[in-house]
């Protein structure tokens, strides 16, 4: 006797709208909400078909005329730092590490807000209020932590400062980088690169094969920097692949690349749902 069945979500389509990593292109994403007892297994398992969670909805890229961004992630133990990775590992040496359950301060805020103003000015989340910046942090229906990076002042007297901040969720199969913003003025050091570092080594620690980065998009200033971390795998055509040259993959505009989204929504695994659980409902 079938004692389990698969979770039912619904599946929606935004509508087109200017895509913020190329000029020029439109972009659309298939989306599910993340809510009830059973938003860990679903995060979890549409974590690993290329989905993204942004508070408690899951999306994944689905453009009409174009199929440029990535899912990416990083096989931990086959991650190996290149000369350039450990030079900005070293770089960064002062910074300390703390994790904690998510919890929105004013000191996080304005940290992003002094980032946003220097690199994503004109992004979608330029106008964010510190609600909404509170809710992006705290409204999470799945295991999720605040990781926040320290350095010292340099004023001699031992205070620390927020330099670096990323929301990461904790799968079943790794560490997921939701969202990660640092201190403007410390661009040189490349802490964008830091912090995916770091996040390998607490993933290795906790004995935890991959580290997903979000997408990588090919061409774009901001997204494709991901390229330069060995062991990456990108999600194509429903399943994983490795990266062995990035210029194999381009800015891809081919309408016969693009699935109707019935038939992408079909190939979607699912988990299943233990009918037998006092959980289940």
């Amino acid at each position: 006797m079938r004692h389990a069945l698969p979770l039912v979500p619904q599946f929606y389509v935004t509508a087109p709208q200017p895509c913020p990593y190329l000029d020029g292109r439109v972009e659309r994403k298939l989306f599910t909400a993340l809510q009830g007892d059973h938003a860990v297994k679903l995060n979890d398992a549409l974590s690993k078909q290329g989905f993204r969670r942004s508070q408690n909805v899951l999306y994944r890229p689905s453009c009409e005329a174009c199929t440029s961004c990535y899912s990416a992630r990083i096989r931990v133990k086959d991650f190996v730092p290149s000369r350039s990775m450990r030079r900005i590992a070293k770089r960064n040496v002062g910074f300390s590490r703390e994790a904690s359950t998510p919890w929105a301060t004013e000191e996080q805020y304005q940290l992003f807000r002094r980032y946003l103003a220097a690199r994503h000015a004109d992004g979608g989340m330029a106008d964010m209020d510190i609600f909404e910046f509170a809710a992006m942090i705290e409204e999470t229906p799945v295991r999720s932590r605040v990781v926040e990076y320290y350095s010292d002042s340099g004023t001699g007297s031992g205070r620390r400062e927020l330099s670096a901040v990323c929301l990461t969720d904790v799968l079943d199969d790794g560490l997921s980088m939701v969202y990660s913003f640092y201190e403007p003025g410390m661009q040189a050091n490349s802490p964008g690169s830091f912090i995916i570092l770091d996040h390998i080594e607490i993933a290795r620690e906790a004995d935890l094969p991959y580290v997903y980065l979000g997408y990588w998009v090919p061409g774009s200033q901001k997204m494709g920097y991901k390229s330069q971390f060995n062991a990456l795998e990108v999600f194509h055509k429903n399943s994983w692949q490795d990266i062995k040259d990035p210029a194999d993959y381009g800015q891809t505009i081919n309408p016969l690349d693009i699935e109707p989204i019935s038939d992408q929504v079909a190939k979607i695994s699912l988990p299943e749902v233990d009918l037998t659980s006092p959980y289940s409902k």
